[in-house]
Parts: structure tokens; C-alpha cells; sequence
């Protein structure tokens, strides 16, 4: 297994290998790394394809004290260090599009261009919040119950043999591990007035089915960066589109790296 000390985290990832361009793709909340499988395996050996869990989630061993999206960068940043790359297209879905964008706002010379699937620049609607923070108080102190792991889901996958994979892994999650992580999504900064200082070539995926990040703040973000051509809509697909509509959303990828 490989693990790569970053920022005072052991960072769980997959380097795929490979000599072609390097893509590094970070998971959305509650995901981890393998929510790319499908994405791996599309794109590799033509592409060296990397994954990585990010704190919180999956392998990572985290320190578990408060971080921001912008740590997040960095430890992205920090992980194509270990493994010597220069310069990568940096993607994600979701938190992991939050991220990706911090790093290429953070060291723009170091993203050769950007992968932003079901995602978007604002904070979260405040008309959710506090349904989401009863989420997670109730996921601290109880675990992800039927229920809540179901509704969870759901929001997230919508497919019932994927949902059961996604809370199996949850309920072996430490219930703790939801704190800081949460407070990170549901506390992050909007980064929207920024968008116009990323020039780099930029592709955004997103599920018309979506109903985490609606398709109007997907077209909202496409609109705000200057390389950005338009939105690559995946129908019928939930928020996690790259993981249940895998042969739209490879198809969309291989293009557009195939166009750099």
C-alpha cells in the first residue's frame, strides 16, 4: 500500500504509473479514492491516473484537528511532491473540486488544467445547513443508522447495489471522523469572485439528476472560469455522476485531456 506523509497527515493514494500526462482526481464527501476506479481504469496507461484519500475519509491516517479546503490544496500540492511531478491536471468531484480549485488558485503554475465534476465556487445553501449539521451531530453521537445512511446515500449515489458498497465502508468509519471534516464542507469560503484569476483550460461534468450541487451552479462556475467552454451534461446522472455514469463521464474526460 502506498502512503506518503504530507502536512502532518500519512495520505493514503494510488499512482496508476504509467509515462503519460499526470491526472490527480480527489473524491467528494464520504467518498474515498475508489469512487475513481471506473476513472482509473479508462484512462490508464495513456494517462498516469493518481487517487488519494483525502482527511477524513478512506486509508488517510488524519491528525484529526480543523482544516480548510485550502489544506486540502496543499496537501494535494504536497502529495504530487512526494511523487515528483511538476505540473498535473488537477480534478475532483465535489469537495475534491473545492480543493482542486484552492490549488490552482494557490500555485497556478502546477495545474495544467482543471477536472471539476458535480461541484461548484459558493458555500453551502443555508436552507440546508442546518438539516445537514442535524446530519452530522446525529452521525457523531449515533453512527450512520439505517436512516440516515440511506438518505445519505442517496443524495449523494441514488443507486441502491452502489448505496449498500458506500455505507458499508461508512459504518467502518470512525463516527468521530465526521467533525472536522463536516465543519470543513459546511464552514467553507466561497471562492466565486475569484474564479477569473484561474486561466488554465478547465472541464466541468455534471449530472442533470444531481440534486447535492443543482445544474444552475454547475453552468454558474463554467461561466466564471475563462477556460471553461461549456458544461458536459451527464442525464439522469446523481452527484456522484463519474461513479454511476461512468462511460459518459470517461468519454467527456478522455477528449478533453486528449485535447491539451
Amino acid at each position: 500500500m502506498a502512503f506518503a506523509d504530507v502536512n502532518g497527515q500519512r495520505i493514503r493514494y494510488e499512482d496508476g504509473g504509467g509515462d503519460g500526462p499526470p491526472v490527480i482526481l480527489a473524491h467528494g464527501f464520504l467518498m474515498d479514492r475508489e469512487m475513481f476506479a471506473p476513472q482509473m481504469e479508462a484512462l490508464s496507461p495513456e494517462f498516469r491516473v493518481i487517487t488519494w484519500d483525502e482527511r477524513g475519509f478512506g486509508e488517510t491516517e488524519f491528525d484529526g484537528k480543523p482544516f480548510t479546503y485550502w489544506d486540502s490544496a496543499a496537501d494535494c500540492l504536497g502529495l504530487l511532491d512526494h511523487l515528483g511531478i511538476e505540473r498535473a491536471v488537477v480534478g475532483g468531484m465535489s469537495q475534491g473540486g473545492f480543493l482542486s480549485m484552492r490549488a490552482a488558485l494557490t500555485a497556478p503554475e502546477r495545474v495544467r488544467a482543471l477536472v471539476l465534476i458535480d461541484t461548484q465556487a459558493g458555500v453551502e445553501d443555508p436552507e440546508r445547513l442546518p438539516a445537514y449539521r442535524q446530519m452530522q451531530q446525529t452521525w457523531l453521537e449515533v453512527g450512520p443508522v439505517d436512516e440516515l445512511a440511506d438518505t445519505i446515500a442517496n443524495l449523494i449515489i441514488g443507486d441502491p447495489e452502489l448505496n449498500a458498497v458506500w455505507i458499508e465502508k461508512w459504518r467502518r468509519l470512525p463516527r468521530e471522523s465526521m467533525k472536522a471534516p463536516g465543519d470543513c464542507l459546511f464552514e467553507r469560503d466561497d471562492i466565486t469572485d475569484r474564479l477569473g484569476e484561474i486561466a488554465c483550460p478547465a472541464l466541468v461534468i455534471h449530472g442533470t439528476a444531481d440534486v447535492s450541487i443543482e445544474m444552475e451552479l454547475a453552468e454558474q462556475l463554467c461561466a466564471g472560469l475563462p477556460g471553461c467552454s461549456g458544461v458536459v451534461r451527464i442525464e439522469g446522472a446523481p452527484h456522484a455522476s463519474n461513479l454511476t455514469h461512468p462511460a459518459e463521464a470517461n468519454a467527456a474526460l478522455l477528449e478533453f485531456l486528449r485535447g491539451l
